[in-house]
């Protein structure tokens, strides 16, 4: 049995645990659409060291891995057309949930918050939605 698996355990582990310490630590959601908006819209120039050194993580964690191990297969496309349009929309995506998934997915549902829940759902529907879309219909993935 394929042992990929783990990654995503651990990589999922790690980012709840990320969560729970930026919630007890700062007493705000660990939302990453949110915490980069805040630095780029400018609404976050009181936090925005905080903001910076998340930033630097999300960036600076995988470099370190990836210095240490070599390039990692992720099975994403080669199709720079698909990956540019996958990243505009996850963009639009989080504007219009106000959110993205760290912020209603790993910290609104671990707090029971409706509009969490519901916005998790929407957006599993809507991945599973473009894949079969883009995958088997378009033979574009």
């Amino acid at each position: 049995m394929p042992m990929d698996w783990i990654m995503g355990l651990i990589g999922g582990l790690m980012i709840g645990v990320g969560g729970a310490v930026y919630l007890l630590i700062n007493g705000r959601i660990m939302g990453a659409s949110g915490i980069l908006g805040g630095l780029i819209d400018g609404s976050g120039k009181a936090t925005a060291a905080e903001r910076l050194w998340f930033v630097a993580g999300v960036f600076g964690v995988p470099t370190v891995i990836f210095l240490m191990t070599g390039p990692i297969d992720t099975h994403a496309t080669t199709n720079i057309t698909v990956l540019i349009a996958a990243g505009l929309l996850v963009g639009v995506g989080t504007r219009l949930a106000n959110g993205c998934t760290s912020g209603h997915g790993v910290c609104g549902i671990s707090r029971f918050n409706l509009r969490g829940i519901v916005a998790t759902v929407f957006y599993i529907l809507a991945g599973g939605l473009t894949v079969v879309l883009f995958r088997h219909l378009l033979g574009a993935i």
